[in-house]
């Protein structure tokens, strides 16, 4: 018997394996329950071979995960870590070991989704509370969402809220020019296709003359200002409310623990980013920016919301509030995009002020205003003078008229990078790392050879730059949770704690359609706090980011093979950005090709929600196509509303294969149409995992696609974000890519519709994730996960099929990646709803899937290629006992109103309560039965949550404690 050959041994595709869930022997079993002969037989009869890729993906060949992390580690030495004194809303942190090893790195609050089934989402939940408490007190004002993407498309999205919120009628928005230039570009982006004019006041004079015009529906104010300085801005509040017009502040939360509240000065809306609240900067991502606003704009305030409940026994429960602002509901009239959270860099940011505490914020927020003073100090001593303002939190400007270059140039040669601002100045921002020495070195860059000043005298001696009027004297972050968990013992059993009442994939398969919920592996997750990944500034020389930019452009090629198009931004930092980009660029190549008139988008009644959200802010008009009997576009409604609107037709947007989880085999047919009328396609990439090495949608009539790179390529959901949503395009929109003016980044591209987040690379420190899942499945690996998704999706629609029928399946029975399970019949038999059978699940210890959407009362399975045989197996079993149930009731043993679907979830405290009145056993209740293999059980924290109270009682934030009682 001759030796295996040492190729063979060496197993560059070792990953593949561990990726995908299914063996071998598990594949035959599931191709005979099914009835295909092979997993390519399978593929064949689903994927419509009009679309089926002629030729292989252009991805290097798999390599093991040791090999991966090593050619990766080249990579990131590439990059150059200086010491940062950029700021511009960045800044230096450190992350506490027990928050950067129980959240950051672990994978009970990685792998969680958003905390739409909220019965299994309490952990998560609370934190977000706590960092909705945090928001609000720190701000001053009455009510903060959970998070949203970064500080830039917080301010725009705070923008159009006060538009449709004020009596104000002007277009313009006025903007301090000395607020954070990225934030100003986003904004003028998020402005320009809404008819809304950005007027920037780049002096005193102009912001008097601007405020005091007719004009304008809302003013901007950065509060401390870009270039640090620091002014009581209540009396300009006065004069904007007297027009009717909303005040926004983007702010620092850092300064504000030491700061008078925008709430005190006027504020109707607050913007900013949690980034300094133990997140590294990341090359500008992500971070969990936030938005807060006074308690008449709460029901229009976009981005997620956790309120307090009560459940089924009256205890406090958290849930999503207001979900009638969902896009999924709203649809065409839909305002603001709900996809726009940060969920895990909020939980550590609200756990970095749980661990800190106010003392404890306070006491970072003094030295490094301190250390700030003193600085300023000895520079003034070295003949340098600051702008024109004294006042100043961390953030020094110094006018240095023609020395500017020479000194960011000693700063560089140093091992720093300065700020410089309007050619004649120099930013030198400091942060909670800072240290003596760094105080030192910026003195000896500055110096040139001078003999430095001395620090001790002046540590006594430097004048304190925080005006004594605009000293904070409220107090904040009162409540116990904030002044409990201040040792490592008590914050590790609270996060603990919090993390044992969530049920994420560490515990079991969450089977959720549309949203892909796979395999996060650790070799993929341990970059992202490599320093050399981590601990980068967003606007630092381009030089220094070379890794950065060979993994960008390393990852644009691999996904433009991948997808069929010509080239990939990956600036947007969630899908409903890439989606919102994808838009602007065909709403610019109309422009530029004298078609401005085009301005319908026909969306199918099928969609994805956020897909009308998005036209909504790119200006579109909406118009809704029909879909058929089987749940395919009805391509002679599109047709007519083709022709109906063929001269203002900018695009149609379809989701790819169909939200009913089917190929539709008309795609090419449907583009050619499209194309005749003078619209392009915008294919919605959220389904890709079932296209990957399949069929290219750049290939077969796409114009424009975003990806979720959160979904498809492994970057974990993180209980609601990070997102990544790169931007796909054919070759004539490649010039209307997003740019990044204030990164530099515009190049030739002078049609580049500008940009769409803070950050030049969006999310840059998570791209390392999808780096690592392409680099070691390559081409052949990525195909078969695709292929063992199909297959899973089908094995159990066939599976299920005696006890909750596909709703929508192809002509032959099958259907793509995921299944829609019928349960409409169920309401008139035994009164149950979908619902109830999602509560049910969790008892079973399984998230639900998808509930009610595409289509009401039904459930949308999508199992993917992670889980294994025996994981489908048991969730197919439990969804058997659930059918079986419901079958008693059908036949009369359990009250319609009375039986374990309608009471779940179970608690243990109910299940071992004294008195147990209903008509069936506690061990049924509690789905003993399910875990009889040894499987571990998972409690559901509270009952059934009242969702009708809670937005009844909108309560917001921390419970206080008399209530948990």
């Amino acid at each position: 018997m001759s030796s295996p050959s040492l190729s063979a041994l060496e197993n560059p595709s070792e990953f593949v394996a561990r990726h995908i869930g299914i063996s071998p022997y598990d594949e035959l079993q599931m191709l005979s329950v099914i009835g295909e002969a092979s997993r390519q037989a399978l593929i064949d009869s689903i994927v419509p071979r009009s679309i089926a890729r002629a030729g292989k993906m252009d991805l290097p060949p798999a390599i093991s995960e040791a090999e991966a992390l090593a050619e990766l580690k080249t990579i990131a030495g590439k990059n150059k870590l200086l010491k940062s004194f950029i700021g511009q809303g960045y800044y230096g942190t450190y992350t506490p070991g027990v928050i950067l090893r129980n959240v950051l790195e672990n994978p009970a609050w990685y792998t969680a989704y958003t905390p739409y089934q909220a019965e299994i989402s309490q952990g998560r939940m609370e934190a977000l509370v706590n960092f909705q408490t945090m928001v609000c007190d720190l701000t001053g004002m009455d009510i903060a969402n959970a998070s949203m993407l970064d500080e830039a498309t917080a301010a725009a999205e705070a923008m159009t809220l006060a538009r449709r919120s004020v009596k104000a009628k002007g277009s313009v928005i006025v903007v301090g020019g000395d607020a954070h230039p990225q934030t100003i570009e986003v904004m003028q982006t998020r402005a320009a296709p809404l008819g809304l004019i950005v007027k920037i006041a780049n002096s005193a004079e102009e912001w008097d003359a601007a405020l005091a015009a007719d004009d304008y529906f809302a003013a901007l104010i950065q509060y401390p200002a870009s270039s640090g300085w620091l002014y009581d801005w209540a009396k300009d509040a006065e004069i904007i409310h007297a027009k009717g017009a909303a005040v926004i502040f983007a702010t620092d939360l850092l300064a504000l623990t030491l700061l008078k509240t925008p709430g005190e000065m006027g504020a109707d809306i607050v913007v900013g980013s949690t980034q300094r609240f133990g997140m590294p900067m990341g090359a500008g991502g992500p971070h969990a920016a936030f938005m807060a606003c006074r308690d008449e704009f709460k029901r229009s305030l976009p981005g997620r919301l956790v309120g307090v409940s009560v459940d089924a026994h009256g205890k406090p429960a958290y849930r999503l509030a207001l979900q009638t602002r969902e896009q999924h509901i709203r649809r065409e009239k839909a305002t603001s995009n709900i996809c726009t959270a940060q969920v895990l860099p909020a939980v550590i940011a609200s756990m970095y002020a749980v661990y800190h505490g106010p003392e404890g914020l306070k006491r970072i927020a003094e030295r490094t205003a301190r250390l700030a003073a003193i600085m300023a100090s000895g520079l003034k001593q070295l003949g340098f003078t600051t702008s024109h303002h004294e006042s100043a939190f961390d953030t020094i400007c110094l006018k240095t008229d023609g020395a500017t270059d020479a000194i960011a140039a000693r700063a560089v040669a140093a091992g720093a990078n300065l700020r410089k601002a309007w050619e004649i100045y120099l930013c030198v921002a400091l942060d909670e790392t800072t240290t003596r020495a760094d105080v030192e070195l910026i003195w000896r860059i500055f110096a040139g050879g001078q003999p430095l000043p001395d620090f001790a005298q002046l540590e006594s001696s430097a004048a304190d730059l925080i005006p004594g009027a605009l000293r904070r004297t409220s107090a904040f972050l009162t409540h116990p949770v904030f002044n409990t968990h201040h040792s490592e013992t008590s914050m590790l059993r609270y996060i603990r704690q919090l993390s044992d009442k969530d049920l994420a994939l560490d515990r079991s398969m969450i089977p959720l359609g549309s949203c892909t919920m796979k395999l996060n592996a650790t070799s993929e997750m341990i970059p992202i706090t490599w320093p050399e990944f981590a601990n980068l500034h967003p606007f630092a020389p381009a030089d220094q980011l070379l890794g950065y930019q060979e993994l960008d452009a390393l990852l644009r090629r691999w996904l433009s093979s991948i997808t069929g198009y010509a080239d990939v931004s990956l600036q947007p930092n969630a899908g409903s950005q890439g989606e919102y980009a994808g838009l602007l660029a065909i709403k610019a190549w109309h422009d530029a090709n004298g078609q401005g008139q085009r301005d319908i988008c026909l969306i199918p009644a099928s969609a994805h929600g956020t897909n009308p959200a998005s036209a909504q802010m790119v200006g579109l008009k909406v118009v809704v196509t029909a879909t058929d009997a089987r749940g395919n576009v009805d391509m002679a409604d599109l047709q007519a509303k083709c022709e109906q609107h063929s001269s203002r037709l900018a695009c149609v947007m379809i989701t790819y294969p169909s939200t009913h989880g089917v190929f539709e085999t008309q795609v090419k047919e449907l583009c050619r149409l499209v194309h005749s009328h003078g619209g392009r396609v915008y294919l919605d990439g959220a389904n890709m995992n079932a296209m990957v090495g399949v069929a290219a949608p750049g290939e077969f009539g796409g114009d424009v696609s975003h990806l979720n790179l959160h979904k498809t390529f492994c970057i974990p959901h993180g209980g609601g974000g990070p997102g990544v949503g790169p931007v796909c395009v054919v070759e004539d929109l490649v010039p209307y890519l997003p740019g990044h003016a204030t990164a530099g980044l515009q190049g030739n591209r002078k049609k580049a519709v500008g940009a769409v987040s803070a950050a030049p690379y969006g999310n840059a420190a998570v791209l390392p994730i999808s780096w690592m899942y392409i680099r070691m499945m390559g081409a052949e690996g990525l195909k078969h996960a695709t292929e063992a998704a199909i297959l899973s999706a089908n094995y159990i629609s066939k599976r299920l099929q005696d006890h909750y029928p596909t709703l929508y399946a192809s002509a032959n029975g099958h259907v793509a990646h995921e299944c829609i399970l019928d349960l409409r019949g169920l309401k008139e038999t035994s009164g149950v709803m979908a619902e109830d059978v999602a509560k049910r699940l969790a008892d079973y210890g399984f998230h639900a899937p998808t509930l009610s959407f595409p289509v009401a009362n039904t459930l949308m399975v999508e199992p993917t290629e992670s889980e294994s045989l025996a994981e489908l197996d048991r969730f197919i079993e439990a969804m058997i006992a659930i059918r079986e149930e419901i079958r008693a009731i059908e036949r009369g043993e359990w009250p319609q109103e009375d039986n374990p679907l309608k009471n779940a979830p179970h608690t243990a405290d109910t299940l071992l309560a004294e008195e147990w009145v209903h008509p069936y056993p506690r061990h049924v209740g509690s789905a003993s039965a399910a875990y009889k293999a040894g499987g571990v059980k998972y409690w559901p924290p509270v009952s059934r949550i009242d969702n009708v109270y809670g937005d009844r009682n909108l309560f917001c934030s921390c419970v206080p404690i008399a209530d948990l009682a």
